[in-house]
């Protein structure tokens, strides 16, 4: 057991210590590797790790909380203790981290008037109840009970969203309230304004800052800051941007590794640091995160991040390059690895069975009747894809058709063929034509995805963060009335009927089955392929698109099984492949 201090600097057992961190988000890896990647972090010279808290992993369905295999937090970071590690805890109600909302439920937006970071009382009430349960996991884990975890943040970057610091002593007191015993800090960006806006002038909290270059620069503001506020505090950079994100349909992002750890060696000069990322990891399932910048730009699959260590595992050249300055400040000890992962390719997979999402909706969801269009959250829908179904009556030539308040990406169908794509930014607001053939009982479909909530900024505030039809549908001057909604969050992916009927050029399902008698991490190669989400063996592995910049998804290794394996593909374009291939290394679009 061991006592952690804040004063002029950091103190370990009133011994003075170099808090040298790593950034990974164990839920961003699977549990079976969350040892590997912090054996690596320590044999990188660190002694720290730091993960946000998702509060949106945790409480998918309001009132319900998982904490479970890979929710595990309290298991995360008792490996980190077993190594020797201190944690860093940031189970703000709002991580932003690239992820969906900012880690805010979608279960939030159900409410009309909620108002999110804020002293609105729906908001507080439920960040209440979850800080209720999170802290009957994390309350033992703290140095005070005997466990790693040194500090914990109140808010993640309030200072580029608010100024209200009656909300912030709202959730410090709350964490208080809840168990929290440990120093408390805020984090915000390293300029003069963001500072002032972020953080609480309160001897009992720590200011730090969040850049990636400009090091002496950004420090010396937050130097400044401190004594203009007659605070005598260590300098931590909270978040060392050592690399960055990317978004569909842009480049691949990287960053120079020497000049990264050049930056890394004036950190360590003058201060403390938590690198982000150490390990990115891949956001499985629906919970990448997107930007707003005149158009939405959802996040890839892969958080690689041009972190120390990519997607899958791997110690790469900035790895080293980091470990060199390291060891310019500080002893660093052998580290056994002790997970065996290895790289397979499968090879290829023939496909066993297609299916149009038409033939077996009702397989997947039962139909919710409404008079005019329903949000997918007034349906208590989160994630994923809504299908909005429509008799739109006789045969008759419309030259006016028009979606009101889409989100986020609309494939328009009648009489189950493709007429139109539609995006949030553009063709919304014009009108089209639309061509009824049958005589009578035209089927209107509409399948709306959503993308991806915004996770920073004004947009966390946006009409637009719920998704589905909003508005309505207006054929010629009048909206459509009579719409039967089939909410699909394919949670249910067992349940796809590859009995039915496969049309060409319509949403659809394919599966493939393989037999595995080694096992090992694996990709799943998706050229040829439009655009879409996969699962292995029931397990979401994330989404992909032929925009690029990836053309693969990550299968680890505990996804696996000795015996038959099965992918389910899902495809919104009608492009698919007869055989895919599962590859040794991930693929890219040039």
């Amino acid at each position: 057991m061991y006592s952690f201090e804040i004063r002029e600097d950091f103190y370990i057992n009133n011994k003075k210590v170099k808090l040298i961190s790593g950034a990974l988000h164990y839920f961003r890896v699977v549990p079976e590797y969350w040892r590997d990647r912090l054996e690596k972090l320590k044999a990188l010279g660190c002694n720290t790790v730091e993960t946000y808290i998702p509060w949106n992993f945790h409480e998918v369905k309001e009132g319900v909380f998982d904490f479970t295999h890979n929710k595990d937090i309290a298991r995360f970071t008792e490996i980190a203790h077993e190594l020797g590690l201190y944690v860093i805890l940031r189970p703000s109600p709002y991580i932003c981290a690239e992820w969906e909302f900012g880690g805010l439920p979608a279960w939030l937006l159900k409410y009309p008037n909620i108002r999110v970071r804020s002293n609105c009382e729906i908001f507080l009430n439920a960040v209440d109840k979850y800080y209720e349960e999170l802290f009957k996991h994390i309350y033992k884990l703290q140095t005070t009970q005997g466990g790693p975890v040194i500090m914990m943040q109140i808010e993640n970057e309030y200072g580029s969203f608010g100024d209200n610091k009656k909300y912030l002593k709202n959730l410090k007191n709350m964490m208080i309230k809840h168990g929290c015993e440990v120093p408390l800090f805020t984090s915000d960006g390293g300029w003069k304004e963001v500072l002032d806006a972020g953080t609480i002038i309160d001897e009992d909290v720590l200011p730090t800052a969040n850049f990636g270059s400009r090091t002496r620069e950004q420090f010396g503001n937050l130097k400044t800051f401190m004594e203009q506020n007659n605070l005598e505090k260590p300098l931590m950079c909270m978040e060392f941007w050592m690399g960055w994100f990317s978004n569909w349909g842009l480049e691949f992002k990287r960053r120079d590794a020497q000049d990264a750890a050049n930056e890394l060696d004036i950190l360590l000069e003058m201060g403390h640091v938590n690198m982000y990322m150490y390990h990115g990891g891949t956001n499985f399932g629906f919970y990448n995160g997107t930007c707003y910048r005149d158009e939405i730009l959802p996040q890839i699959t892969s958080y690689d991040y041009d972190a120390l260590i990519n997607e899958h595992g791997e110690i790469t050249d900035k790895y080293n390059k980091f470990k060199a300055v390291i060891e310019k400040h500080t002893d660093i000890k052998h580290v056994d690895f002790t997970t065996n992962i290895s790289k397979i390719a499968y090879g290829e997979v023939k496909l066993k069975n297609k299916v149009s999402l038409f033939s077996t909706l009702d397989k997947l969801a039962k139909p919710i009747y409404n008079e005019e269009t329903l949000s997918m959250e007034a349906l208590g829908q989160n994630y994923g894809y809504i299908l909005y179904r429509a008799n739109v009556g006789k045969r008759n030539d419309l030259e006016r058709f028009r979606v009101v308040g889409m989100d986020d990406r609309a494939q328009v169908y009648i009489n189950e063929r493709h007429h139109s794509t539609l995006y949030k930014d553009k063709f919304i607001s014009q009108n089209q034509t639309l061509s009824l053939e049958k005589d009578n009982d035209n089927i209107l479909d509409i399948l709306v995805e959503n993308i991806g909530r915004v996770n920073y900024g004004a947009g966390l505030l946006s009409p637009t963060q719920r998704k589905g039809i909003k508005g309505g549908v207006m054929l010629d001057m009048h909206f459509h009335t009579g719409w039967d909604h089939y909410c699909l969050e394919f949670d249910n992916i067992e349940n796809v009927d590859f009995s039915g009927e496969y049309k060409e050029s319509t949403p659809a399902f394919y599966e493939y089955e393989f037999e595995v008698n080694e096992l090992g991490d694996t990709f799943l190669n998706t050229d040829g392929f439009g655009k879409g989400v996969a699962f292995i063996n029931g397990f979401n592995l994330g989404r992909f698109w032929d925009i690029g910049p990836t053309s693969y998804l990550y299968i680890p290794e505990p996804l696996l099984k000795e015996g038959m394996n099965t992918i389910v593909i899902f495809e919104t374009e009608g492009k698919y492949k007869e055989t895919i291939s599962l590859d040794n290394r991930p693929s890219y679009i040039e």
